[in-house]
C-alpha cells in the first residue's frame, strides 16, 4: 500500500487526529509511530503518525507533510493502542495522552527566530537605542532567537521592541523547528598510536613531559589508570587523579602524546554500577517466600493478575527480585512501578545491588535529556525499569512482567491535567495488551483490588508473617481526652508518648513521629474580633510557616508576611491554632535538647537530593527523632526504629471523603510498619480523642479482613466503588454565577439521559481554589461495561454541547473517571 494521507496526533488537546497528505517523495518512508513535521495555525509542530490511508473522502484539501523526522518509528503499535484505550476510558483526547506519554525532548517545538530585512544605512536615524541594538545584532548574525534578544537587552519583555522593528520593516519573523534533545558528550583521551604501539618509545614520551610537573603527573595518571595503553579514558577522570586541569592535557595533545575526541556518554548508566553488580546479594528465600512464589506462578498459568497481600516487612521485595531474575533469564523486560519518586531511591539501591546496570530509573524529576535517553534505552531492549506512573508509557518491545508496588497508594492516580488515569488500573490493561504477567503488592490492599481477588478476578497470595525474626509492632492507643481533663496534655504529646520517646533515646534507638500536616500551625486568628488569615485566591486558611515568618496557602502557593497585629481591629492578640510538623520539631528540640532532630516534609525535602540527604542522615543515625508527613509512611526500611508515634489520628479519620476510613487505615498501618523491622519488636503509639473508632481498633489489632468486610458493607449500601462505578465532574470559572448557571444547565441535560444516576450540582467543601469557583457533579453507575460506555459517550457529547453556549464556553469542565 502506498499511503496518500496520514492522520497525525499533536501534543495538544485537539478533538481528533488531523489529516495531512503524504507527498510521493515521503510515501515509502512514512510509518505509523514516526514523527512528522507539519504546519498547524501558521506554526510548525512535530506530530505522531497515527493512521495511514490509501484513499480518503475529505471535504477540504489537506496540507502536505513537510518532512519525516525518524527513520524508524519512535512509538510502537502497542503504545498507540494503549494511548487509544487511555483516551477512551478516561474521557480525554489522544493529544493529551501523547503530551503526558512522551518526553518533552522528543516533542519538537516551534521557536521564533528574527531575521534582518531592512536597510542597514538607515538604522541609526529611525530607531531607539534598544531597537538599534537588536537590529544591528540581527544584521551581523543574520538571525536571532527571542531568548538571544532578551540576553542582548538584558530584560525579559522584548516583544514591544520586536513589534516596532517589524512595523518599521527592519526585521521579520521566521519559524523554525528546533530539536530539543542533544546527546551528552564527554572528552576522552587516548595515547597516540606511535607510543601505544611501540613500548620502546615510552622513554621518549616521558622526556617530552619531564620539564613540567603537571604534565608528568597527568601522563603517569593516565598510564596507571589505562593499564592497556590503547584504552580511552575520560579527560576529567585523569585530571582529577593528577590534580590538574584540561589545559595540561591540551598541551600534551599539541606535543603529539595524546589524541582527544568527544564520545557520546549515557546519562543513565555509570561504569561503576555494572562493577558493583552482585547477584549473590540476594538472601536465601524463606519458606513463606517460596510458598508465595509458587502461588504467583500458579496464578500466572491461569492468566490472572496477582494481588500479594503481605504485611509490612514480610519480604515482598525479595519475592519480586526472584521473579525479576526469572524474566531476565527469559530475555523479557520488567516494569516495576512505585507510587512516588521518594520511594525509588531506596528500591533502586536494593535492585542495583542485585541486577547492576540492567536497572533503569524513570520519573518526572529527571531532566529532558535523561528521559529521552531512557526512552531510547527501553526501545532498544532495556531490561528493568523502575518508574513512577509515567513509566507505563515507555516503548516496551518484550514486556514480561509488571509489578505495581504499594498498589493502594493514591499517588498512582493523576489528578491534573488530563489524562486523569490510575496507573494501577492502566497497568492491568497494559498487561492484557502485551501478554505480560502482573503483580499488585501491598500491606493494605485497596478495596478495589481486594474485591477483585474475592471475586476470583485476581489471584490472591498472602504473606501474613514478617520476614526472619522480626514481628509486627505492638500498637498502643492513647485516649487523650483523659489527659485533657487532668490538664496533663499540652496539645501535642501525651505523657505516654513522651515517656516512650525518652526510653527509646536512652536505649540508643530511633523514633518516627507522624503528623500529616506541614507548617507550624494551620490557622492564625484574632482573639478579639475573630478575624482569620485567609488566602486571597482560595477559600482556605493560610498556614503559618514560622521559619520563614510567612503565611502560606498550600493549594495555590500564595504567601504573605505574618502580621504582628490584627489587620481588622489592630489587636496584638493573634492566636495560632493547631499544629504541623514545624511546631512538633520545635517542641521536641525543647523537650529533648540532647537529641538530634530532623524533619521530612515538602518544606525540607523539595528536591530529590535533599530528600536523600535526610534519609541518609537517619540511616547513619545522625538523626535520633525524625518528624514527617506521609513521606515517612512508605517503603522506608531502617533497623533501628523502635518507636513510631501517630500524633493526631482524628485529623485523618474526619476528612470529608468516601475513602477517608480506607486512607486512615492504610496510612496508620503503613507508618506503623516502619517500627521494629528486625529482631526486636517495635512499638506504635496512636493519639486520639476517639479510641473506640472501628478503624483505630482494626489498625491496632491488624484486622484487615474485618476492616474490608465493614467498609465494603457501607460502600454497597450507599452505591460506592468498588461495587459501583463513579465519574466525578468538576466545573470551574472565575465567576460564581457563571459556573453555577453552567452546572445547572449541564446537570439538566445529563439528567434527561441518565436520570437518578446523576447527583448534583453541589458546592464542594472548598468552593474556590486558585481564583476559580467550583461546582461538582457525580455520576454513580452499575458495573455494566456497555452502560458505562454509553454514559461516557453521552457525557462527552453533552460537555461539547455545553461549551457551544456563549454564556458557558469559558467554563472549564474536568471529567475524572474512577476518582481515587
Amino acid at each position: 500500500m502506498v499511503p496518500k494521507y496520514a492522520s497525525v496526533i499533536f501534543p495538544l488537546a485537539l478533538p481528533r487526529p488531523y489529516t495531512y497528505s503524504v507527498p510521493p517523495t515521503l510515501a515509502e518512508r512514512i510509518q505509523r509511530g514516526t514523527r512528522v513535521e507539519v504546519s498547524l495555525r501558521n506554526k510548525l509542530y512535530t506530530a505522531i503518525v497515527y493512521e495511514l490511508h490509501e484513499e480518503m473522502s475529505l471535504d477540504h484539501k489537506p496540507k502536505a507533510i513537510i518532512d519525516i523526522m525518524d527513520e524508524m518509528p519512535l512509538v510502537t503499535e502497542t503504545q498507540l493502542k494503549f494511548w487509544q484505550w487511555v483516551a477512551e476510558y478516561y474521557c480525554c483526547t489522544l493529544g493529551e495522552v501523547l503530551n503526558v506519554a512522551m518526553p518533552s525532548g522528543l516533542k519538537l517545538e516551534s521557536e521564533t527566530r528574527i531575521v534582518f530585512t531592512g536597510n542597514s544605512d538607515e538604522l541609526e536615524s529611525i530607531l531607539t537605542d534598544d531597537e538599534y541594538l537588536v537590529a544591528e545584532a540581527v544584521h551581523i548574525r543574520n538571525e536571532l532567537t527571542i531568548n538571544e534578544i532578551r540576553d542582548i537587552l538584558n530584560r525579559k519583555t522584548v516583544f514591544p521592541v520586536i513589534r516596532s522593528l517589524i512595523d518599521k520593516r527592519i526585521v521579520t519573523i521566521k519559524e523554525e523547528l528546533i530539536e530539543k534533545f542533544k546527546p551528552r558528550t564527554t572528552n576522552y583521551m587516548t595515547l597516540a598510536p606511535r607510543y601505544a604501539d611501540d613500548p620502546e618509545l615510552m622513554s621518549e614520551a616521558i622526556g617530552l613531559v619531564e620539564r613540567s610537573d603537571k604534565q608528568t603527573r597527568a601522563f603517569l595518571a593516565f598510564i596507571q589508570l589505562a593499564g592497556n595503553k590503547t584504552r580511552s579514558l575520560p579527560v576529567s577522570e585523569v585530571c582529577k587523579i593528577a590534580s590538574t586541569d584540561t589545559s595540561v592535557i591540551q598541551a600534551m595533545v599539541k606535543k603529539g602524546l595524546f589524541i582527544v575526541e568527544k564520545k557520546v556518554q549515557s546519562r543513565i548508566f555509570s561504569a561503576a554500577e555494572e562493577a558493583n553488580k552482585d547477584s549473590s546479594d540476594m538472601q536465601p528465600l524463606s519458606v513463606q517466600q517460596l510458598q508465595a512464589i509458587c502461588g504467583i506462578r500458579e496464578c500466572f498459568t491461569q492468566g490472572k493478575p496477582v494481588l500479594i497481600y503481605g504485611v509490612t516487612g514480610s519480604g515482598k521485595t525479595r519475592v519480586y527480585s526472584e521473579l525479576i531474575g526469572e524474566q531476565l533469564k527469559s530475555g523479557k523486560q520488567v516494569l516495576y512501578l512505585l507510587p512516588e519518586i521518594a520511594l525509588t531511591t531506596h528500591m533502586v539501591q536494593r535492585l542495583k545491588a542485585v541486577f547492576g546496570q540492567e536497572v533503569l530509573v524513570y520519573h518526572s524529576r529527571m531532566n529532558s535529556q535523561e528521559r529521552v535517553e531512557l526512552w531510547n534505552a527501553v526501545m532498544h531492549g532495556g531490561k528493568i525499569v523502575i518508574a513512577a506512573r509515567s513509566g507505563l508509557f515507555l516503548p516496551y518491545h518484550n514486556l514480561g512482567l509488571i509489578i505495581v508496588d504499594e498498589e493502594h497508594d493514591p499517588s498512582f492516580k493523576q489528578n491534573d491535567p488530563n489524562p486523569r488515569y490510575n496507573a494501577r488500573d492502566a497497568a492491568v490493561y497494559m498487561s492484557h495488551l502485551t501478554g505480560a504477567s502482573i503483580i499488585l503488592g501491598s500491606a493494605t490492599p485497596s478495596l478495589e483490588s481486594y474485591a477483585n481477588a474475592c471475586a476470583d478476578k485476581y489471584g490472591l497470595v498472602t504473606m501474613a508473617d514478617r520476614h526472619g525474626e522480626s514481628v509486627l509492632p505492638k500498637i498502643t492507643v492513647v485516649d487523650i481526652r483523659q489527659e485533657y481533663k487532668d490538664k496533663r496534655f499540652d496539645g501535642l504529646l501525651s505523657q505516654e508518648m513522651l515517656l516512650a520517646i525518652r526510653q527509646a533515646l536512652e536505649a540508643g534507638e530511633q523514633v518516627l513521629l507522624f503528623q500529616n500536616r506541614r507548617g507550624y500551625a494551620p490557622t492564625l486568628h484574632c482573639k478579639l474580633c475573630g478575624w482569620k488569615a485567609g488566602c486571597a485566591n482560595c477559600d482556605v486558611h493560610l498556614t503559618i510557616h514560622k521559619a520563614f515568618k510567612e503565611l502560606r496557602c498550600h493549594y495555590c502557593g500564595f504567601r504573605t508576611r505574618r502580621p504582628e497585629t490584627c489587620p481588622a481591629c489592630g489587636s496584638h492578640e493573634l492566636l495560632e491554632t493547631g499544629f504541623g510538623t514545624e511546631k512538633i520539631e520545635e517542641l521536641i528540640k525543647e523537650t529533648f535538647p540532647e537529641s538530634k532532630v530532623g524533619r521530612l516534609d515538602l518544606d525540607t525535602a523539595k528536591t530529590k537530593a535533599s530528600f536523600e540527604s535526610i534519609l541518609q542522615d537517619f540511616e547513619e543515625k545522625d538523626i535520633d527523632i525524625l518528624i514527617g508527613t506521609q513521606m515517612i509512611t512508605k517503603g522506608l526500611d531502617f533497623d533501628n526504629i523502635s518507636l513510631v508515634g501517630i500524633l493526631n489520628a482524628d485529623s485523618i479519620l474526619r476528612y470529608p471523603d468516601l475513602r477517608a476510613n480506607e486512607r486512615a487505615f492504610q496510612l496508620m498501618t503503613q507508618v506503623s510498619g516502619r517500627a521494629g523491622r528486625r529482631e526486636k519488636q517495635g512499638r506504635v503509639i496512636i493519639q486520639t480523642f476517639d479510641p473506640s473508632h472501628p478503624v483505630i481498633t482494626e489498625t491496632m489489632l491488624h484486622l484487615y479482613d474485618r476492616f474490608y468486610t465493614r467498609e465494603s458493607s457501607e460502600r454497597k449500601q450507599y452505591k460506592y466503588p468498588p461495587f459501583y462505578r463513579m465519574i466525578a465532574i468538576e466545573m470551574l470559572h472565575k465567576n460564581a454565577a457563571t459556573v453555577t448557571h453552567a452546572a445547572e444547565v449541564f446537570a439538566g441535560n445529563l439528567r434527561k439521559h441518565i436520570g437518578s444516576r446523576l447527583i448534583g450540582p453541589a458546592v464542594p467543601g472548598i468552593e474556590r481554589l486558585r481564583g476559580q469557583y467550583i461546582r461538582t457533579l457525580t455520576i454513580k453507575m452499575e458495573k455494566d461495561p456497555v452502560a458505562v460506555q454509553k454514559i461516557k459517550a453521552i457525557l462527552m457529547e453533552e460537555r461539547d454541547r455545553l461549551l457551544t453556549i456563549s454564556a458557558c464556553k469559558a467554563v472549564r469542565v474536568n471529567i475524572d473517571v474512577d476518582p481515587y
